[in-house]
């Protein structure tokens, strides 16, 4: 259990909320760090919230998608939060990839492939030729090329994915049953970590509800 990681999705604008998350996810055999997306961090208090919160591990989901020179200056903009992790997707390109992992410090920069919530169907509405697993490989070698810290896919792609990207993976779209709301590449926890996802991100399974009983949820499911 010490080795399980995983970042709790902060998908709220409410601090109070934010703060109840953080204090009801504490003093766990979990390694445990805190998401926090763009609805937070275009909030009003959200970043002077993120500012004041210490010793805590942030995973700032910006997503950046845009020239170069964007995707540099917002990172600069933000050093000030000195967050541990800032997503950026992939398809903005190598030069940018580049660019922004030359100037990100200490942030590790983390490549994101193809959402969760597309599939086949979906990427062919938007334009794409490739299948998601061809699409999120080939994107994983550009993540790779770009000396990038971390990449966001699915769990069910980690198994092929970990042949061409050797450092941490970080998966979205777990859920705890069959309930895929708007995910739509989705598998369990424990079958996560079994596939090599070294980082798990979980939103409504552990925020939604009684915080503290669906945390003993996840630890019970991961013990079995």
């Amino acid at each position: 259990m010490i080795n399980k990681k995983i970042f709790i999705a902060c998908d709220s604008t409410n601090i109070s909320k934010i703060k109840e998350i953080i204090k009801k996810t504490q003093k766990l055999k979990i390694k445990i760090g805190y998401k926090f997306g763009l609805e937070f961090l275009n909030s009003k208090n959200g970043r002077i919230f993120l500012s004041k919160l210490k010793r805590k591990i942030i995973f700032a989901d910006l997503k950046l998608h845009d020239i170069p020179n964007t995707c540099v200056s917002t990172i600069k903009a933000i050093k000030d939060l000195k967050v541990n992790y800032l997503t950026i997707h992939i398809s903005s390109g190598l030069e940018a990839l580049k660019a922004c992992k030359k100037i990100s410090g200490k942030t590790k920069l983390i490549g994101v492939t193809v959402l969760t919530s597309l599939d086949n169907n979906a990427l062919k509405k938007i334009g794409f030729n490739k299948s998601v697993k061809k699409l999120v490989l080939h994107q994983a070698k550009i993540a790779n090329e770009a000396k990038l810290d971390a990449i966001v896919c699915s769990a069910q792609e980690v198994p092929f994915i970990k042949k061409v990207f050797k450092k941490e993976i970080i998966t979205p779209g777990i859920r705890f049953d069959n309930k895929n709301n708007d995910q739509k590449r989705v598998l369990t926890p424990k079958q996560a970590f079994q596939n090599g996802s070294d980082w798990l991100v979980i939103g409504r399974p552990i925020t939604k509800g009684n915080i503290k009983k669906n945390v003993q949820k996840l630890v019970n499911h991961l013990s079995q």
